[in-house]
């Protein structure tokens, strides 16, 4: 150190001095002058000493925070403590430093929101200063880790289109679901912390039966059943009883839109549908189980219409009608949105002239203006394109760039939805 080096120094110039003197007296001079001098320069040697292993325990003491605020909320008090102790003595060598203690004090300054303290003491043994009855210094260190765990609600839209039984897509769909299921499943914390919705969509989405005797839906497109089940004496009168819970578009423009149904305007309503082999979408839950028999259940048949695959997914991710279990909007809480696809946009529903589009760029402009509308309504989107689709469409659905994945292999979507599940989980971590 630079403050030893002048002491040298000036140690050696007084020594040249002394040097040149004669006598006895002067000889005694010397020497009695020369004791504070060493002991200031011993005194130096073992400050810095002393700096350098406080320095070595503060870092050994921050990496012991961060690592054990990953885990704190769920330790008990023993626990942080024996964990602490454990990850502080893996980092830290220094065989000089005596008496060390660490104490971590995990608390919850608010709802939401942790804090993580945690205090290192120990003992430096001196070499020079014991002349002057000094033994030792000690030494102590303070680290502190905030942060707040948000919730998540997450809502998966995914293409169950005819078009994905081709090329693996549909069973590495299921695989790669069922690694984001799992890894999210791990990063909550406490029941409730991350609920996940899924929405199977084609050109329809299946709500199932169990809402039929709510007045959402749109009458009047049931009349006849629409050629369903053709002699079976389907009508308006009785369509419930034939119909397997899909609904169609909404007259626009509503079909992009989030507004809950109601009887005093009918373009609000959900229009009836056939289904084919759809599987019933799941609103949001914790239940990791049934959500895997979910994705079990999902079939590909039909065409594509992205739109309403997004739209029933926001639906989901909102306390208003049809679905009622997510939570209000808050600070602690993430509300994000995943669409999967693999076509272009092939048929929607025009349903205030009756009658069916099938001009891709149409849809497009519809699909479009609701990812605009959900980003607006602060829920961020990740939009996965595999193998074909509208690149252009589902970029700019995305949140950022960064939240586009372009799938060129059906292999590619477990490491894809790993990404994404991982990114979810470190979301998490608010602060």
């Amino acid at each position: 150190p630079m403050c030893t080096t002048a002491l040298i120094e000036k140690l050696g110039r007084r020594l040249r001095g002394f040097r040149k003197a004669e006598g006895g007296q002067v000889l005694m001079t010397f020497a009695l002058a020369t004791i504070p001098m060493i002991g200031f320069i011993g005194a130096a040697i073992d400050y810095s000493r002393g700096n350098s292993a406080k320095a070595a325990i503060q870092a050994a003491a921050d990496s012991t925070a961060l690592m054990l605020s990953r885990e704190a909320p769920g330790l008990t008090e023993e626990q942080r403590n024996q964990r602490a102790n454990d990850y502080f003595q893996a980092l830290f060598n220094r065989p000089e430093v005596t008496n060390l203690s660490v104490t971590p004090v995990f608390t919850t300054p608010q709802q939401g929101n942790f804090k993580l303290e945690l205090t290192a003491t120990a003992t430096v043994p001196t070499m020079f200063m014991r002349v002057f009855g000094q033994n030792s210094m000690s030494v102590d260190v303070h680290s502190e880790v905030l942060w707040g765990i948000k919730k998540l609600e997450l809502a998966l839209a995914l293409d169950n289109t005819g078009s994905m039984s081709s090329s693996g897509k549909m069973s590495n769909l299921k695989t790669a679901a069922k690694t984001l299921l799992t890894t999210l499943k791990n990063a909550a914390k406490a029941e409730g912390d991350v609920k996940v919705a899924i929405i199977p969509f084609d050109t329809t989405v299946r709500i199932g039966t169990t809402y039929k005797d709510n007045e959402w839906f749109d009458i009047d497109s049931a009349i006849d059943c629409n050629g369903w089940l053709p002699g079976t004496g389907c009508n308006a009168s009785n369509w419930k009883d034939y119909w397997k819970g899909c609904v169609r578009d909404r007259a626009h423009p509503f079909d992009t839109q989030d507004d809950p149904p109601t009887v005093a305007d009918a373009k609000t309503l959900y229009p009836v549908e056939d289904c084919g082999s759809l599987a019933v979408a799941m609103p949001l839950s914790t239940d990791w189980t049934a959500l895997n028999s979910k994705v079990d259940e999902m079939s590909p048949n039909g065409n594509t219409n992205v739109t309403i695959g997004l739209v029933w997914a926001w639906h989901a991710l909102t306390t208003g009608l049809p679905y009622a279990e997510a939570a209000a909007p808050a600070p602690n809480l993430d509300k994000v949105l995943i669409i999967l696809t693999d076509g272009d946009n092939t048929e929607a529903w025009d349903n205030i002239n009756s009658k069916k589009i099938t001009t891709s760029s149409k849809i497009d402009e519809r699909t479009a203006l609701v990812c605009s509308n959900i980003k607006a309504a602060n829920i961020r989107i990740y939009a996965v394109r595999v193998i074909n689709g509208n690149a252009t469409l589902l970029r700019n659905c995305a949140t950022n760039p960064t939240m586009y994945y372009d799938v060129d292999q059906a292999s590619e979507l477990n490491s894809v939805f790993s990404a994404i599940a991982q990114n979810l989980a470190n979301l998490r971590i608010a602060k």
